[in-house]
């Protein structure tokens, strides 16, 4: 009997520097298919023949040191897209069809803070997807990856300190919000479970994830046909903690075939 489809993202944060966490987090929690994000390293220099050991086909668009973005599927991954067919040269979206969904793993900006170029570099971008992604209508899609933004004040450990930050700021807020509206897409953690609590990145510094100070800023957007074949989504909290974790957890969501 099919167990369903089991689709991850998660922000590694260097995967070279946690190549051994990668390995053993897909042998353990085996998805069928992990979006990988901030691999941070080109092509070239991404573990693949680790990766194939364990039992999957990589699709990788990276750059030397920063951003990068992957998709790791036990089957091939078919129309393959790498960016939104701009002159951006930055690696923050790969896209392709696996086990019958449009998946599209991205890797916005950061913004760095309010006003500075960045900032308004993040938000043109976040425009830019918004019309990119009318191509997938009509298909199960989803849409993830560490998008940078909380969207709500559930969402923050600290709403007073974040308030007028960058990952929390109105005009992100709302650029995240016209994402969804305009595609039709569902924030699947917030639709499974309305008014938990759930945080995905917790500073490194000052103990923050044992003292859970942290934000839910990695999400799986989904098309409504998504939601209804949706039997579970969780924070994979484990993953965030021993030697030398990366500071956010990965997202792991269950669909009926």
């Amino acid at each position: 009997m099919s167990q369903g489809v089991k689709i991850a993202t998660w922000n590694i944060n260097s995967v070279r520097a946690r190549v051994d966490r990668l390995i053993d987090w897909l042998r353990t929690r085996e998805p069928d298919v992990l979006c990988l994000q901030e691999t941070k390293c080109t092509d070239e220099q991404f573990p693949s023949a680790e990766v194939r050991e364990a039992g999957y086909h990589a699709q990788l668009f990276g750059q030397k040191s920063y951003n990068g973005v992957a998709i790791l599927s036990r089957q091939p991954v078919t129309d393959v897209r790498r960016n939104m067919g701009d002159d951006d040269e930055q690696a923050r979206l790969i896209a392709g069809v696996a086990r019958g969904l449009r998946v599209v793993g991205v890797y916005p900006p950061n913004g760095q803070s309010i006003g500075a170029e960045a900032y308004q570099y993040k938000l043109g971008w976040y425009a830019s997807l918004t019309r990119w992604l009318s191509f997938t209508r009509g298909a199960p899609t989803l849409v993830c990856g560490d998008f940078n933004v909380a969207p709500a004040e559930l969402d923050v450990y600290d709403v007073p300190l974040f308030s007028g930050q960058t990952l929390f700021s109105p005009k992100e807020r709302e650029a995240f919000s016209a994402l969804l509206e305009t595609n039709g897409l569902v924030d699947l953690l917030r639709a499974k479970h309305p008014g938990e609590r759930h945080y995905t990145w917790w500073d490194y510094r000052e103990g923050g994830f044992k003292k859970n100070k942290g934000l839910r800023i990695d999400h799986v957007l989904v098309t409504p046909d998504l939601v209804e074949r949706c039997v579970s989504i969780e924070v994979d909290r484990q993953a965030r903690e021993g030697k030398q974790p990366s500071d956010h957890a990965p997202v792991i969501a269950i669909f009926r075939d």
